[in-house]
């Protein structure tokens, strides 16, 4: 037994006039043209499989061992915007 549920959306007029076109053109519904597509997004979404890794780069180094509180104060003072 299948059972389908009801529900409203709300569809960018420009989106919905494609759809009803399409849908006439391919003799189906719209309700059918609107599950396919969730359908064949949604499985996409699953076997899109895991994400490339992040890139990394050089930063040329640090300027100051943030775990020396006076070097990190002194530092941040140099760079003070509000000089």
């Amino acid at each position: 037994m299948v059972f389908h549920m009801k529900t409203t959306l709300n569809i960018d007029d420009a989106l919905m006039i494609q759809l009803k076109t399409e849908a006439a053109r391919q003799q189906r519904t719209m309700s059918e043209m609107v599950e396919v597509a969730l359908r064949r997004f949604l499985d996409q979404e699953v076997t899109r499989g895991a994400p490339r890794p992040l890139p990394t780069f050089s930063s040329g180094g640090h300027l100051v061992d943030i775990s020396d509180r006076e070097a990190l104060y002194k530092v941040l003072d140099d760079f003070s915007l509000y000089k």
